[in-house]
């Protein structure tokens, strides 16, 4: 995959990392800081959503993608040393800390007395058992490395890991390719200077669907790669590869949409289809359908 001009400005570390600082977009306050790699930062851009990476889980999170409390990215900024982001947002739900406090940063140091202590000044907008519902904490939670979290709370955050909620996740997904949808149809407007995915309308179906075969193809190699890798003998090899196919997978997705998006599809329509699917035999439901 060509990785894109812009992209190359930017200095991550030496673990593909760059660090992410959340702004609020009317008051100028810090929200949060996260990290975001080379993919999480293209995503983020292409969606206007902050997309960030999981250093614990090694993995993607859309902010807010259980609690519902996403960031719309008003601004994307680089420092002078290229090496880290600011993000303008809007903190839907206007809590942007997994404590159900508007900013994680709510601890003040209070050098008025003998010795420096730290104090709690924001108060808990909302109980986060009210938000993410039976200990079902923001998944993006795992982010944040306070000590409180680190401590406290380390035992949920790996109930949680481990016992996921199966309608959770079904609302996470959704949620995201609502997200994708409303975007996708807002660039059929845009300039074709002004985004990827307005440069792909503007160049036609065609393209777009070149692409959808591009990544398919790129998928099946990364899928090739996988499989001749062994997790005993190469566990960084194999972990990369890994992320490989699932990034390739998701261009093939992405693009795919897209391509709906062209004939004014959402992604609701194709999810009610493979829900009408379950129950029924793949054989018998590929024999009943239409020569």
């Amino acid at each position: 995959m060509t990785i894109p001009a812009w992209l190359t400005t930017v200095s991550f570390n030496t673990d593909g990392l760059i660090p992410a600082i959340a702004q609020d977009h009317e008051t100028g306050r810090i929200l949060m800081m996260a990290w975001m790699n080379a993919e999480s930062l293209q995503l983020t851009a292409q969606t206007q959503t902050a997309v960030y990476f999981s250093r614990s889980r090694n993995q993607l999170w859309h902010k807010g993608e259980t609690s519902g409390h996403t960031q719309q990215v008003h601004d994307i900024r680089l420092d002078c040393d290229a090496d880290v982001i600011v993000l303008s947002v809007t903190q839907i739900g206007g809590i942007a800390c997994h404590t159900g406090r508007e900013s994680c940063f709510y601890q003040r140091l209070d050098v008025s007395g003998s010795e420096p202590v730290w104090q709690t000044v924001d108060a808990i907008l909302k109980d986060p058992a009210d938000i993410y519902k039976s200990d079902n904490r923001d998944l993006d939670s795992s982010l944040h490395n306070s000590t409180d979290e680190n401590n406290v709370n380390s035992s949920i955050r790996q109930k949680d890991l481990i016992n996921s909620n199966n309608q959770a996740n079904k609302d996470v997904n959704t949620t995201i390719l609502t997200q994708l949808d409303r975007v996708l149809a807002e660039r059929k407007q845009a300039a074709a200077d002004s985004s990827y995915v307005a440069s792909l309308y503007a160049h036609g179906l065609n393209k777009i669907l070149e692409k959808v075969g591009e990544e398919a193809t790129e998928s099946i190699i990364a899928a090739k790669d996988f499989a001749s890798c062994n997790e005993l003998t190469d566990k960084a090899q194999y972990d990369a590869a890994r992320h490989e196919l699932i990034y390739e997978v998701a261009d093939v997705w992405f693009h795919t949409l897209v391509g709906l998006a062209w004939f004014d599809i959402e992604s609701d329509a194709v999810l009610s289809e493979l829900g009408r699917r379950f129950g029924l035999s793949g054989i018998d439901e590929k024999a009943a359908r239409q020569p």
